[in-house]
């Protein structure tokens, strides 16, 4: 095994792409990053096995109300494996690494740190703040063989607060901290549904933060909240930020961000008239006209993929979590909380801008920004497949941002219909077919533009202008 472990060598990170015109490699696979001529082949690609007609429609009529869940299945972006559970496959990996990718940057842009910690988290932390018994049966416990209890964290409070209140010789001049992480957590949920929208298992991004001050601390919250903004943004996704209960973690002030979609389990009253907006569970419903402005509130729903917390003192004095300030004294941290949830954020996403039969990614989250068709084998277009093949080779090559982006359908053995309906489900922003026109000369590539429904004929040159555009993170 120690033999395997030296001989590996760590991946390149995955390119990711912003939205649309705005290393090592192991030889024997040709679906891993290309090198030296190596192309991306489709064939390569894991999934499960196409799914019948017959399946799909009970798929239709299985999850109709969870267009995500439905297409996520259906296309073999995920693979059931218990209720609640899923096994991420090759294409969803490469969306949540990009998406991490953005989260990293939004959170370092603000000074914050990365640190992992362990999910395993023992019974007297929670016990300490009493959320061993408040949270229920929402916590996944378990004994060791020597009967200590621990629980897997569906958040990590307590955890870093432990870790800070062990760091006993802090200074102000050191604060704020903004420590992250993207780790899997568990919660038992009493019905799972909606795929990775609520599922036992999932991924989230969770910061803490520790400021010398509640004024400090407010400055910070709004430093977090301005990012989770910028990072939606990016996303291209319409989001709305609105007042929240503090729940079972406490503090003083929480907010939500949800993406507005009729499949969302949350209510939201938002004002058309000011920029007030809620979460139905804070407000008194006798009374729903804006508090703000005294207008009417409109009702919709949505998917909460994000949530703040101003913790205060709450876990700090605790722990007893102190930093030496400016007077030479012991003082508790102002603490924060901020959750993204990642493999939410990725199945609403789905949920809100895919059609009913084809899924469509934010551009920068696409698992692969363009898609090449050759022809079929022994059409009359056959000829065009050398044409097609090193426009592949030439865009990896001359188009360093593209580099690993490019997948080569080479099932050859279907017609150029079939693989473009294909593609048209997976929703890689380009697909770029080599037909009839690709015997002409100049040859003309037919290029499909998914996010936008455009569809251009290009020659090489005109194909490799359109590919330069496309930004990268």
């Amino acid at each position: 095994m120690e033999g395997l472990l030296t001989r590996c060598r760590a991946l390149p990170a995955l390119a990711t792409c912003s939205r649309q015109l705005s290393g090592y490699v192991p030889r024997r696979f040709h679906h891993c990053a290309p090198r030296g001529g190596r192309r991306l082949l489709l064939s390569r690609v894991f999934q499960p096995q196409n799914l019948r007609e017959d399946q799909v429609l009970s798929l239709q009529d299985k999850f109709g109300d969870c267009k995500s869940q439905r297409l996520m299945l259906q296309v073999g972006l995920i693979y059931p494996a218990s209720p609640g559970c899923y096994h991420l496959l090759p294409y969803t990996v490469r969306a949540m690494e990009k998406l991490v990718r953005v989260i990293d940057q939004e959170m370092q842009a603000i000074g914050g740190q990365k640190v992992n910690m362990p999910t395993l988290s023992p019974a007297e932390l929670w016990q300490a703040t009493n959320r061993w018994d408040l949270m229920g049966k929402e916590l996944l416990r378990l004994r060791d063989r020597h009967g200590k209890e621990y629980c897997l964290g569906p958040t990590h409070e307590e955890a870093i607060t432990a870790l800070i209140a062990a760091q006993k010789k802090l200074s102000y001049k050191q604060l704020p901290f903004l420590l992250y992480q993207v780790t899997r957590k568990f919660r038992d949920e009493p019905r799972p549904r909606f795929g990775l929208l609520r599922g036992r298992e999932f991924y989230m991004k969770d910061m803490y933060t520790f400021d010398s001050s509640p004024e400090a601390a407010q400055q910070t919250y709004n430093l977090v909240c301005d990012a989770y903004c910028s990072l939606f943004n990016r996303l291209g996704l319409r989001f709305v930020k609105v007042q929240a209960d503090v729940g079972s973690i406490g503090g003083t002030m929480s907010h939500e961000f949800q993406l507005p979609v009729d499949v969302g389990e949350d209510r939201l009253a938002i004002c058309p008239h000011c920029s007030f907006s809620a979460n139905l569970e804070t407000l008194d419903l006798s009374q729903m006209n804006c508090p703000a402005c005294q207008g009417p509130l409109t009702e919709t729903k949505g998917i909460e993929v994000g949530h703040t917390f101003y913790l205060g003192t709450k876990y700090s004095s605790i722990f007893n979590a102190q930093f030496t300030n400016v007077y030479g004294k012991p003082s508790l941290a102002e603490m924060g909380c901020y959750g993204l949830g990642v493999t939410r954020i990725l199945a609403a996403a789905i949920e809100v801008l895919s059609t009913e039969d084809c899924v469509r990614w934010p551009s920068l989250l696409a698992p692969y920004q363009a898609c090449l068709i050759p022809p079929k084998k022994g059409s009359k277009e056959e000829a065009a497949s050398e044409l097609i093949g090193q426009l592949c080779d030439h865009i990896t090559e001359a188009v360093p941002q593209l580099h690993g982006e490019v997948l080569l359908d080479d099932r050859t053995h279907l017609t150029i219909g079939n693989r473009l309906k294909d593609a048209n489900k997976f929703g890689y922003p380009f697909v770029i077919i080599a037909g009839k026109r690709a015997l002409e000369d100049p040859a003309h590539f037919e290029v499909w533009c998914q996010n936008t429904g455009e569809v251009v004929f290009l020659t090489k040159d005109g194909v490799m202008d359109l590919l330069t555009q496309v930004q990268t993170i």
